[in-house]
């Protein structure tokens, strides 16, 4: 028998296998490719305050092994997702985790306290969709120039310290790879109450159309992730184990069951798979297939036995 069961705070995982935000909608469609009860958890499509129509032209564009996307977190906004999802999330057997994003301060802050307060009305009917927050930090901070929350440690923590007082939902702090120190911003979050951390988020990439003379993004840069980015992930996920006692939930270009055990040896309690998703649209199933098969033939009970070993 094979353990591949995991905790954060008092969400319970039966297996490291998370479906990353931005890559699996809320469920629904993939939903009907394989049941979903075989994941460890999902992490919501990013949701703002109100809802955004996302970005105008090219949102994603193929890279050598992996992808560029710039879609500009086009979501239905917390109020249209708390009453028309959360009816379905309540009957999802996984964990369920809001990707929760803003463009200020306040914006983070009412978003929190909107889902907070949604949870306890379910609660008091004995209802329950939503396990975890997962605070998404490399939103652009408006009142300063567009330079993201999560770039600068000290706006960081100013955020990070506020939605946990807005909440009493286990908190992740979701990472970007161009923090200025991401290990000392993984220490903050720590510091700051948060439950857990989540690394890493896209790393800033650009494509340029050489006929049009142009970039292929109206935004000139976008995000890239898949299998391109996930020796620079592992090597973070690696950093931030070495200063962090919470939960880390690794993520950046997995495929495979290898990968996987590769972010758990690193350190990580859980993993989210992101691009994958889209080269595989059964990835989940594959997935815990795969690791189950994997631990069988490596003599491994559980994943406790080789978490953090490097």
């Amino acid at each position: 028998m094979t353990n591949m069961s995991a905790s954060i705070g008092n969400v319970y995982f039966k297996n490291p296998i998370v479906m990353a935000s931005g890559t699996f909608g809320f469920g629904r469609e993939y939903g009907n490719l394989y049941d979903l009860s075989c994941l460890g958890g999902i992490s919501g499509k990013g949701l703002t305050l109100h809802p955004k129509a996302g970005n105008p032209g090219t949102r994603v564009y193929e890279t050598a092994s992996g992808m560029l996307n710039s879609v500009g977190l086009e979501n239905p906004g917390i109020a249209a997702f708390l009453e028309k999802e959360c009816p379905h999330w309540e009957t999802l057997d996984t964990a369920r985790i809001v990707n929760l994003g803003g463009n200020t301060l306040q914006d983070y802050v009412t978003g929190a306290e909107m889902i907070q307060q949604d949870a306890d009305a379910r609660e008091r009917s004995g209802n329950v969709a939503v396990d975890m927050i997962e605070l998404n930090i490399s939103c652009p901070n408006v009142k300063e120039g567009g330079i993201a929350f999560g770039v600068k440690t000290v706006a960081a923590q100013e955020v990070v310290r506020a939605v946990r007082r807005a909440t009493k939902l286990p908190l992740a702090v979701k990472l970007s790879p161009n923090a200025e120190d991401i290990a000392v911003m993984a220490q903050m979050c720590q510091e700051e109450g948060a439950d857990a951390v989540s690394l890493i988020n896209t790393i800033s990439g650009m494509k340029i159309d050489v006929r049009r003379r142009s970039s292929v993004f109206n935004n000139l840069y976008a995000g890239l992730s898949g299998p391109a980015i996930k020796p620079v992930a592992l090597r973070m996920v690696h950093q931030v184990a070495q200063r962090v006692t919470i939960p880390i939930i690794g993520m950046g270009g997995i495929t495979s069951a290898t990968d996987i055990i590769e972010f758990i040896m690193a350190g990580a309690t859980v993993i989210q798979v992101g691009t994958y998703n889209f080269m595989n649209l059964r990835a989940g199933s594959t997935l815990v297939e795969e690791l189950e098969q994997f631990m069988i033939q490596e003599s491994i009970s559980s994943l406790d036995e080789i978490r953090g070993i490097i």
